[in-house]
């Protein structure tokens, strides 16, 4: 099926911000000759970028496309403008630059949540000493001893694939290859290799912990990104919707895939996913506190802010890098080398911004969610996020 115009030329657009930063393009599935033009073709000016883009999104309304795909392309359109003049040396605020890339306004958090959520957590590590370091020390227990890394992976996305086959079918032939990196900004990354393949990489560089692992697998891959992708080329791609053949950094498909990433282990196993993991553990020779982590991890859910004010404050506030560490760690309740590496993370060109689609995807996904009448609908919500071209403003207007 033939791409309408204009998206072939939001195809094009969006795939010359690679020649601008390698890792702009997150997945590209399309057709690979007009990614060769695009590589062949002189490098771009980020400037005629911007203007390129702001020129397809007025014509958007004369394009004939339905109204869910011209809202899609419109806030997509917005995004790189906005990411074109940042490439450009334009000086845009922080908040404004988080509102155009993901369709979100943001503030800072309250500190009274924060405190009330250590309050909460003081309850679940109960003991002497300051609770960061009670923290720091569950975690360290809770620790998946790097030996037994991959067959913990294996394992979580083996159960967590037959739960999402049955409820969320997929094609027989997707599959998720795992490999082990190191010196990345994140613990953990979605590489979309089209044809219902992913490659899931996970950072070696942080320690892995038993808590943490379950979530990251549904997160990166069932029924978190590599399921999203597969049914989005199963439904919508083959029915011409070319423009679900490219997902971009900064743009509120990101939102939108890190808010149901988030919420996948919450969708696909529910409450008490600490019980169902520690038997997984279980069946493989280690010690896990399931409904301990659990409670941890309910506890800790109101700091969910804290690194998006931490981002706030050093592009928005322009404080140094170290009185942010030090927010993160007493806020955040994390150690030096969990902080540094958020920081590394928010001082990146690239991810600078990124932090906030964890954050308000979260909020926003969430919430719709919960709103759900039964569990039945809050399943049904769930697959239309992982088949539906929905947008945040789409989101809040239901």
């Amino acid at each position: 099926m033939e791409a309408h115009p204009l998206v072939t030329e939001y195809l094009r657009l969006g795939l010359a911000f690679d020649r601008l930063e390698e890792g702009f393009v997150d997945a590209y599935t399309g057709d690979p000759r007009l990614r060769r033009e695009v590589e062949n073709a002189p490098a771009p000016e980020p400037r005629e970028l911007a203007r390129r883009a702001a020129a397809l999104r007025a014509e958007l309304p004369a394009a004939g496309l339905p109204r869910q795909r011209t809202e899609f392309l419109d806030v997509h359109l917005r995004a790189l403008e906005c990411s074109g003049r940042k490439f450009a040396g334009d000086d845009i605020g922080f908040v404004d630059e988080v509102r155009a890339y993901f369709d979100v306004d943001i503030a800072p958090g309250d500190v009274e949540d924060y405190r009330d959520a250590h309050r909460q957590m003081d309850e679940v590590l109960p003991g002497d000493g300051p609770l960061a370091e009670r923290v720091t020390a569950f975690r360290k227990a809770d620790e998946v001893p790097p030996e037994r890394l991959s067959v913990c992976v294996e394992a979580f996305s083996s159960a967590l694939r037959e739960r999402v086959r049955e409820r969320y079918p997929l094609p027989d032939h997707e599959h998720v290859t795992y490999e082990v990196v190191g010196d990345k900004p994140w613990s953990g990354f979605n590489y979309y290799l089209g044809n219902y393949h992913s490659r899931v990489a996970i950072n070696s560089d942080l320690q892995q912990h038993m808590a943490h692992l379950p979530g990251l697998i549904a997160h990166e891959a069932y029924p978190g990104h590599h399921t999203e992708h597969c049914r989005k080329e199963a439904g919508l791609v083959a029915n011409g919707q070319a423009e679900q053949t490219l997902f971009l950094v900064n743009t509120p498909q990101c939102l939108m895939a890190e808010g149901l990433a988030d919420l996948a282990l919450r969708s696909i196993v529910g409450p008490g996913w600490g019980k169902w993991a520690q038997e997984i553990y279980a069946d493989l020779g280690l010690r896990f506190e399931g409904e301990r982590a659990e409670q941890l991890s309910n506890a800790s859910a109101k700091l969910l802010g804290v690194r998006q004010d931490a981002a706030l404050l050093l592009h928005d506030r322009r404080r140094d890098a170290d009185e942010v560490a030090e927010f993160l760690r007493r806020w955040g309740l994390t150690t030096q080398e969990r902080a540094r590496q958020s920081l590394r993370f928010l001082s990146s060109s690239l991810w600078r911004a990124y932090i906030s689609t964890y954050v308000e995807g979260y909020r926003l996904l969430g919430s719709w969610l919960d709103s759900a009448v039964d569990a039945d609908d809050r399943a049904d919500r769930f697959r239309r996020l992982l088949d539906e071209p929905l947008t945040p403003g789409a989101l809040r207007a239901m």
